[in-house]
């Protein structure tokens, strides 16, 4: 776990190996969509945001987004799951309520020899609804309050337990609003290269074998 919160120096870089995929998790408002915006270049971004857009456009317009929101969920559900089989790697947009989510993902994740990273925006509920008013959209209510009341026992549990406390996540790194400002980047490392010295030369009318293609070894 990496406690950037306060005004501390930041490290100039957060890595993460390759095809990992990191959620960006906070409250309504917490700046998660300034963040993922900062680090865009560095890998796709699955946000439910644009799911649901996708869904109000084809919907008529005196529909309720409630009436529809289950249907828009499993959409973003079935995307994000499609965006982690793909193999790459991945920014995930996200309350940091819903530990369930996490850990579905890390243990599909997980299967394919990848990692989930937790990134946090703790910046609490007042500058969270102060950014709903400047960027002019509010999350319901009862939404909000629900995101914040699992997102504080998640705090809360960090405090306590560690990394512990999200055991789906190999890493969990905290910002507040100090850290959040002054963002640093985001890689992911590139992937290992095949070691030249484990090329065996295959023996003229010799085939195959193992199902490798090309002489490799075993």
């Amino acid at each position: 776990m990496v406690d950037l919160r306060g005004d501390i120096p930041l490290p100039a870089t957060l890595a993460y190996p390759p095809g990992a995929v990191v959620v960006v998790s906070g409250l309504p408002g917490s700046g998660k969509s300034t963040a993922l915006h900062h680090w865009a270049d560095a890998a796709p971004v699955i946000d439910p945001r644009t799911t649901h857009l996708a869904c109000e456009a084809v919907m008529p317009a005196w529909l309720p987004y409630a009436v529809y929101r289950p249907w828009a969920r499993l959409r973003h559900f079935h995307r994000l799951r499609t965006a982690a089989r793909d193999g790459g790697h991945l920014l995930v947009h996200d309350c940091g309520s819903r530990s369930w989510l996490r850990g579905h993902l890390a243990r599909l994740l997980r299967a394919q020899g990848r990692e989930l990273h937790l990134v946090i925006l703790d910046v609490g509920p007042t500058e969270a609804l102060a950014g709903q008013h400047a960027r002019g959209r509010w999350a319901p209510p009862r939404t909000f309050t629900r995101h914040d009341r699992g997102l504080a026992h998640l705090l809360r549990s960090l405090d306590t337990l560690g990394p512990a406390a999200a055991p789906e996540a190999a890493s969990v790194t905290l910002f507040d609003r100090s850290s959040r400002d002054r963002l640093p980047r985001l890689v992911f490392e590139p992937p290992a290269q095949p070691d030249p010295a484990v090329r065996t030369r295959q023996e003229p009318g010799m085939p195959c074998t193992g199902g490798r293609m090309g002489g490799w070894g075993p």
